[in-house]
């Protein structure tokens, strides 16, 4: 695989921090078309169940972002759901998905 830019490693360094925070097996972090970053856990609630990327695409657009450049997911597969919700907003985006070491396991640009 190849290396990542280095914008795309600041996403993998901040998914990296939310899943320490929060203490889960998922970390995500998105950048929206303005250059503004966010990063997530899962969530893993009686009442609310989401996937770190599902819960860092939320945050993304509960702030008012429009579009997404790139998201990253470690500890992930191509077939969460956060993916999907990320391509609903921008099927360009970049989608990186990583172990929860941080090795790059595939890149899927838009």
């Amino acid at each position: 695989m190849s290396e990542l830019d280095a914008e795309d490693d600041k996403l993998v360094v901040l998914a990296r921090g939310a899943m320490a925070r929060a203490g889960t097996d998922q970390g995500a972090a998105v950048r929206d078309s303005d250059g503004r970053t966010y990063a997530a856990g899962q969530v893993d609630l009686s009442s609310l169940r989401l996937t770190a990327l599902q819960a860092a695409v939320a945050a993304a657009l509960s702030s008012g972002a429009e579009g997404f450049e790139a998201a990253v997911l470690l500890g992930g597969d191509a077939g969460d759901a956060g993916v999907t919700a990320v391509r609903e907003v921008s099927a360009g985006a970049r989608v990186v998905v990583t172990g929860r070491d941080g090795a790059v396991l595939a890149v899927h640009n838009g």
